[in-house]
C-alpha cells in the first residue's frame, strides 16, 4: 500500500469549542445506558447463586460480558469508523442497535427463575449465562457511541469536561440503578422469594430500567447532531481519502500512539481487580456482616440490598468527584489517578476486613473516588492522543485491554477462591493489590496532549 504524503493529523485541534448545550445532549444519554449496565454488574451475582449456581464456579458467569467485549467493542469501533447513514449519523445507528437488544434482555434476565427450570438445573443456569451474555453484547453495542463521539467531536480542551461529564451522567444512572431493589423494598415490595426465584423487587427495577433506557436512547438519537463525513475531514486535518482508506488490523495497531499500549498495561491490573467487587461483595458483606454464606437466607437477601445501597453510594461519590474533575488539567491528571486508585485500594481492604455497616460504607466511598478516576483519566489521555482516522477502532480496542483481564480474573477464580477457604470477603485482598500496581503503573503513561 502506498503511504499518504499528505500532512500527519493534528490530534483534533482544529475541532470547534463545544457549546454546553452540545456538550449536554452528547452525555445525557449515558445516564440509561449506565443504568443497564449496572443492573447487570450490580444483580448477577445474587442472581446466579438465587437461582443454584456453585460460589466456588461463579466467575464463570462473569466471563461472558468481557468474553462479548473483546469482539464487540473492535467491531463496533471499525465499522462505524466507516458508516454514514443520513440523519441517523455515524455513531448513532449503533446506538439504536444495542438499546434494543438490551430493552429485550433486560425484561428476559430477572426471570431466570421463573421459567421452571428448577432450583440448580443446568438449563437455568445455562438460560442465565446466555441471557447475560447477549446482555453484555448489547451494553458494549450502546455504550460505545458515546464513547465514540467524544474524540469524534472534542479539542483537547474539552475532552477531560466530556469524559468527567459524561461519566458523571453514568454515575448518576449506576446510583439510580442500584438503590432501586432497596426503595422498592422499603415500600413493600416482596424482596424474598421462593426457592430458585429472584424476588419482585429485583424484576421491577429490571423492568423499570429498561424504560429508562429506551427513553435515554431515543432522546440522544434525537438531539445529537454528528459531524458528516466532510467535518470530519475539515475538523481533524484529514485528507479526503484517509477516512475511506482500507488498512488492516495489523497496520492500524502498528499506527497506534505509545499511550495505547501503556494504558493497556495500566488497564490490566486495574480492570483484574474490578470483577471481584462486582462477582463477590453481596457474598463478602453476607460473610462479614451478616455472617450467613446461604444465598437463600433473608441475611444473604439483605446483603444483596445493601451492596445495592452502598453502589448506590459508590456512585453518590462518583458523582461528586466527576464534578470536580471538569476542572482537572494535565498537570494534575497523572497525580489524582494515584491517589484515587490508592484510596479504592483502601476501600477494597477494608471490605476485606470490614465487619459493620458503617465500615461497608466508607469502603464503598473510597472505592467510588477510585471509579471515577479509572473510567475518566485513561479514557481522556487516549482521546487527547488520536488523530480523528482510527478513533473508533482505537478505543473498541482498548477496551480489549479491559476486558481481557476480566476474563484470566474470573478464570483463575476458580483455583484462587477454593484456596482461600471458599470466602468471598479474602478476594478483596487481592483487588486492593491490584489497584495499587495501577497506582503506580500510571507514570509509565505519557501525558502531552
Amino acid at each position: 500500500m502506498t503511504k499518504s504524503t499528505t500532512p500527519p493529523p493534528t490530534l483534533g485541534k482544529h475541532l470547534p469549542d463545544l457549546t454546553k448545550l452540545q456538550m449536554f445532549l452528547m452525555t445525557f444519554g449515558y445516564f440509561g445506558t449506565q443504568i443497564a449496565f449496572s443492573m447487570q454488574t450490580g444483580s448477577m451475582g445474587r442472581i446466579f447463586q438465587t437461582i443454584g449456581a456453585d460460589p466456588n464456579k461463579l466467575g464463570f458467569f462473569f466471563i461472558l460480558p468481557p468474553l462479548a467485549g473483546v469482539v464487540t467493542q473492535p467491531l463496533v469501533g471499525y465499522f462505524s469508523d466507516k458508516t454514514w447513514i443520513p440523519r441517523l449519523g455515524r455513531r448513532m445507528p449503533y446506538l439504536i442497535g444495542g438499546s434494543v437488544v438490551s430493552l429485550i434482555v433486560m425484561l428476559l434476565l430477572p426471570n431466570t427463575g421463573s421459567f421452571g427450570f428448577g432450583f440448580g438445573s443446568a438449563a437455568a443456569l445455562w438460560f442465565g449465562a446466555i441471557t447475560v451474555l447477549f446482555m453484555d453484547l448489547a451494553c458494549n453495542v450502546s455504550q460505545q457511541p458515546f464513547k465514540m463521539i467524544i474524540p469524534d467531536m472534542a479539542n483537547p480542551k474539552q475532552t477531560n469536561i466530556l469524559w468527567s461529564m459524561q461519566n458523571v451522567w453514568g454515575s448518576l444512572g449506576s446510583l439510580t440503578a442500584f438503590i432501586f431493589p432497596f426503595i422498592l423494598t422499603a415500600c413493600g415490595v416482596a424482596n424474598t422469594a421462593p426457592k430458585g426465584e429472584i424476588p419482585l423487587s429485583v424484576r421491577l427495577s429490571f423492568y423499570i430500567a429498561a424504560g429508562i433506557l429506551s427513553l435515554s436512547a431515543a432522546f440522544t438519537v434525537w438531539k445529537v447532531k454528528e459531524y458528516s463525513p466532510a467535518e470530519m475531514r475539515e475538523y481533524h486535518g484529514l485528507a479526503a481519502g484517509d477516512q475511506n482508506r482500507h488498512e488492516s488490523l495489523l497496520q492500524i495497531l502498528k499506527s497506534a500512539p505509545p499511550v495505547f499500549w501503556r494504558l493497556g498495561l495500566l488497564a490490566f491490573f486495574v480492570w483484574c481487580a474490578i470483577p471481584y467487587m462486582w462477582t463477590y461483595s453481596t457474598g463478602a458483606l453476607a460473610e462479614n456482616i451478616w455472617q450467613t454464606t446461604d444465598p437463600h437466607s433473608a441475611g444473604f437477601q439483605a446483603a444483596g440490598n445493601w451492596f445495592g445501597l452502598v453502589q448506590g453510594v459508590y456512585s453518590a461519590v462518583a458523582i461528586l468527584v466527576g464534578l470536580l474533575f471538569t476542572k482537572l488539567t494535565k498537570k494534575y491528571r497523572r497525580l489524582t489517578y494515584m491517589l484515587s486508585l490508592m484510596a479504592g485500594s483502601l476501600g477494597l481492604f477494608l471490605v476485606a476486613i470490614g465487619t459493620t455497616k458503617l465500615v461497608s460504607l466508607l469502603a464503598f466511598a473510597l472505592y467510588g473516588i477510585a471509579w471515577l478516576a479509572i473510567i475518566t483519566i485513561p479514557f481522556t489521555i487516549l482521546t487527547n492522543a488520536l488523530d480523528g482516522r482510527h478513533d473508533g477502532i482505537l478505543l473498541g480496542l482498548y477496551n480489549v485491554f479491559i476486558c481481557v483481564p476480566q476474563i484470566v480474573a474470573s478464570s483463575v477464580s476458580f483455583l484462587i477462591l477454593p484456596a482461600l477457604g471458599g470466602s468471598m470477603a479474602k478476594m478483596f485482598y487481592l483487588a486492593s493489590a491490584g489497584f495499587l500496581i495501577g497506582a503506580v503503573l500510571i507514570w509509565l503513561v505519557p501525558d502531552d496532549n
